[in-house]
């Protein structure tokens, strides 16, 4: 199908027509399923969309409380004696959802998931993978690596990451039927929750990830953390092929950040460099894709009209 893409004025433009798009396909799957599964991503972007989707669920525009909810990723070391405080840190994105959109909603959602980031003591897992070098690979071109842990380890701590925290998470997603609509931002360098820069597509399903440079440093730069000492060095992660298993993809971007990442994903080549470009793969297959950007991350796609056009990409100025 071809991939729609919509330029909006600004912040709060991109967020209500975002809201608009996603209301819309959660009403149009309503009509075919009890339970509408929708995914969920963390970041500036879509904090805007989630106010008002939670103002139309207040309003009755659509029922909460069939909707369950994935979320993309969550980090692995947090500050924090155990997993409590780690998961009730400010900085976590179970508490990031929970003041963002979870609880502004009046009739809660029927289940909410983020990945079990937060149950790994990234301690224990430092000394478990030097500990036991033969029981994973990196997997990965850059500074951001998956850690792909093998079927039959030593180390039990490594067999339980690969088997309760990742493959779990996939296993419950799978049995929720899989997701309807996946709402996804986009990282400086392309990256689509933490599928860092370089990290293959291939068995991309949810990841154990050793972060890039660039991420952490963009944590501090943002404000999440005070320095790069205090950030966390891994997370678990939905990775591209399971992302663009959704039926519907919304990507959400606003700023100069996600202006090079943006247009080499729909005008460039579908590379692991720039994981987002995946979309193009997924769209060709079939796959239901939108982005909504601001006019400062879609500037240069307003230039190449032609460009898009010729690769069937709809493209509609909102501004």
């Amino acid at each position: 199908m071809p991939i729609e893409v919509f330029i909006t004025n600004d912040f709060e433009h991109m967020s209500q027509v975002a809201a608009d798009l996603v209301k819309k396909k959660i009403l149009d799957v309503s009509e075919k399923k009890e339970e509408i599964v929708l995914g969920l991503a963390t970041g500036n972007s879509p904090t805007g969309m989630y106010k008002h989707l939670a103002r139309a669920a207040n309003a009755g525009e659509f029922d909460s409380r069939r909707i369950r909810t994935f979320n993309l990723d969550e980090y692995v070391g947090l500050p924090g004696e155990n997993i409590q405080q780690r998961v009730i840190h400010p900085e976590s994105y179970c508490y990031f959802m929970i003041q963002e959109f979870f609880g502004l909603l009046e009739k809660k959602f029927r289940e909410t998931s983020v990945p079990f980031g937060s149950l790994i003591d990234q301690k224990m897992l430092i000394r478990e993978l030097e500990n036991h070098p033969g029981d994973w690979e990196y997997k990965g071109t850059s500074a951001g690596k998956s850690i792909a842990i093998k079927q039959k380890t030593r180390s039990e701590y490594l067999a339980w990451i690969r088997k309760d925290i990742l493959d779990g998470y996939r296993r419950k997603i799978r049995k929720a039927g899989g997701i309807d609509l996946q709402v996804i931002g986009v990282g400086g360098r392309g990256h689509v929750a933490f599928h860092e820069s370089g990290i293959p597509f291939k068995g991309s399903s949810v990841m154990l990830v050793k972060l890039d440079e660039n991420t952490i440093h963009n944590s501090v730069t943002d404000g999440h953390f005070p320095s790069v000492k205090d950030c966390p060095n891994y997370a678990v992660s939905m990775g591209a092929e399971l992302v663009y298993q959704a039926e519907h993809v919304v990507l959400l971007a606003n700023g100069e950040r996600k202006v090079e990442s943006v247009t080499r994903s729909l005008l460039g080549e579908v590379t692991p460099d720039v994981p987002i470009s995946y979309g193009q793969k997924y769209a060709d297959n079939g796959g239901n894709l939108i982005y909504v950007l601001d006019r400062v991350a879609g500037g240069e796609l307003l230039k190449n009209h032609d460009a898009l056009k010729a690769r069937k990409i709809v493209l509609q100025d909102l501004t």
